[in-house]
C-alpha cells in the first residue's frame, strides 16, 4: 500500500485540481502499485479535509453498477463516493458548466433513508425498511484526473467522479412503484439521447444500496439516517456542454430539467 504521505500528496493534488478546475495526470501511470484501499485511502482524506473545512457530507453515490456503465468505463466492479449538500441542485437549476471537468450526465434514483443501514449483512429487504422514498435523479459526472486509461483506481481516488446531482419529480415509498421497471427517457436540447430502465442496476436499484452498506462496512462505516444514495445509473454518460438543457423523463414519477450555462 501507498504510504502515508503520498496519499494526502495526491489528495492535495485532486482537491487543487477541483479547486483550478483542472485534471490532473492518471494515477495509475505514475504508481501502478496503487491498489483499491490505497484508492478509497485517498478518497476518505479528501473527504475529511472537506468536512473539516465546513462542507456538509448529506450522502453517498454508488457508481458503475450496470452493465451499461461498466461497458461504457471498460471498469467491471461498483465504486462509490460522497456527495455533499453544495453538490445538490433542484429541479429546474441552472448550473455553471465550467464548475466541472468532462461534463456528462446519468440517469438514477436517489434513495432518501429513514434509519440507519449498516452492513456486513444488508439485503435488499433491509434496504427497502430503512428507505422513507425514493426520486428521480441525474448524476453529474465530473472527471478530475485525465479519462483515457483510467481504471477503477484512478475513478475511485477522483471520489467516483461525482460533480454534483440535480434530483425532481415525484418522490414515492419504495413499495408503492415496481422500482425495477422504473424508466427513463433522457433528453438535450429536446433531442431524445438515451433511454434505460432501473433494472439495470444489479437486477434492482435497491441491490446497489445494499452493496454499499456492505462495502462501507468494511471500511468501518455506515450509511446514516437521513443519507441521499445515488443508487448507480441506468444510463450510459451523456456528454453536456455549456447552453445544453438536460431533461429526463420518468413516465409516472415526474420529471427532472436543468441547464448548463
Amino acid at each position: 500500500m501507498l504510504e502515508h504521505e503520498r496519499v494526502v500528496a495526491i489528495a492535495d493534488e485532486l482537491a487543487a485540481a477541483e479547486a483550478n478546475r483542472t485534471m490532473v495526470e492518471r494515477l495509475t501511470a505514475r504508481y501502478p502499485e496503487m491498489t483499491v484501499e490505497d484508492s478509497y485511502a485517498v478518497q476518505n482524506e479528501w473527504r475529511r479535509r472537506a468536512q473539516e473545512s465546513g462542507r456538509r457530507l448529506v450522502g453517498r453515490k454508488i457508481g458503475l453498477t450496470s452493465k451499461v456503465m461498466q461497458e461504457a468505463t471498460g471498469i467491471t466492479e461498483p465504486d462509490y463516493g460522497a456527495i455533499f449538500a453544495d453538490q445538490v441542485h433542484e429541479n429546474g437549476s441552472v448550473i455553471e458548466h465550467g464548475q466541472y471537468s468532462n461534463v456528462r450526465i446519468e440517469v438514477e434514483l436517489a434513495f432518501v433513508l429513514r434509519d440507519e443501514l449498516r452492513g456486513p449483512h444488508t439485503s435488499i429487504f433491509d434496504v427497502l425498511r430503512a428507505t422513507e422514498y425514493v426520486v428521480p435523479a441525474l448524476e453529474i459526472l465530473s472527471s478530475r484526473i485525465q479519462m483515457e486509461g483510467r481504471t477503477i483506481v484512478d475513478t475511485i481516488s477522483d471520489n467516483a467522479a461525482l460533480g454534483g446531482m440535480v434530483y425532481g419529480g415525484n418522490p414515492v415509498a419504495p413499495d408503492a412503484v415496481d422500482l425495477r421497471w422504473v424508466s427513463a427517457l433522457l433528453y438535450r436540447n429536446e433531442t431524445l439521447e438515451d433511454t434505460g430502465v432501473a433494472a439495470a442496476v444489479l437486477n434492482h436499484p435497491a441491490n446497489g444500496v445494499a452493496w454499499l452498506a456492505n462495502k462501507l462496512a468494511a471500511h468501518g462505516d455506515a450509511l446514516e439516517a437521513g443519507s441521499i444514495v445515488l443508487a448507480g445509473s441506468f444510463t450510459k454518460p451523456m456528454w453536456v456542454h455549456p447552453g445544453d438543457t438536460v431533461h429526463a423523463d420518468y413516465g409516472q414519477l415526474g420529471a427532472i430539467t436543468c441547464r448548463f450555462e
